[in-house]
């Protein structure tokens, strides 16, 4: 796979489904680790549906803080740790998670933004933020897979912020997943018609 063909599922016009291009920043950073197209395609999977995400939250929750760009930029990059563990790309393992974090910062991506690639799975540690919990429910909701322990944590989070009791953000949350977890076929198909290694 050359450079041109990672900026090209990175960044090219999609119809089905349509998804947002990647930040800039996190497809240079892919074309210089040559990532597998499968994994740019996984990533700009999950950046859209945070971005979905992020538009809910925003139109639904004002009052909840978080930083968007971050929860983006962490979509966009929390696999990258899989172009050093390509079999993680179709199988289980969780080295890619640390991989990842220490790649980033090699590239220079501050701590801040390249600890998403280690939280990801780990929602539960202590310190997690709002902008961790959006991207492991965006790694989860773009293939349609609830987690009630995580969808939990983030309607905690919304009731803290917007003042309404819990089950009124659960069924709110609810619906919002929902209609997101409609286009996971499509996403899913996106994904695997790109192969899992470099040309």
């Amino acid at each position: 796979m050359t450079a041109g063909d990672t900026a090209s599922i990175a960044t090219d016009d999609t119809t089905d489904p349509p998804l947002l291009p990647l930040p800039e920043r996190a497809a240079l950073l892919l074309e210089r680790v040559d990532a597998p197209p499968r994994l740019v395609a996984h990533l700009r999977a999950v950046h859209d549906v945070a971005a979905q995400l992020v538009a809910w939250v925003r139109a639904h929750c004002p009052e909840l803080e978080f930083d968007a760009e971050a929860v983006l930029f962490g979509a966009a990059t929390h696999d990258i740790g899989k172009a050093l563990h390509p079999a993680e790309l179709s199988g289980p393992g969780a080295r890619h998670e640390s991989a990842g974090r220490e790649l980033l910062l090699t590239h220079g991506v501050p701590a801040a933004l390249a600890r998403f690639a280690g939280t990801h799975a780990s929602w539960t540690v202590p310190g997690t933020g709002a902008e961790d919990l959006l991207v492991s429910l965006a790694d989860k909701i773009w293939k349609n897979r609830r987690v009630t322990e995580l969808e939990d944590l983030v309607v905690a989070r919304l009731a803290g912020a917007g003042g309404r009791r819990p089950w009124e953000w659960f069924m709110e949350l609810d619906e919002a997943l929902t209609a997101i977890g409609e286009s996971a076929d499509r996403r899913l198909a996106y994904q695997m018609s790109h192969p899992l290694t470099r040309r």
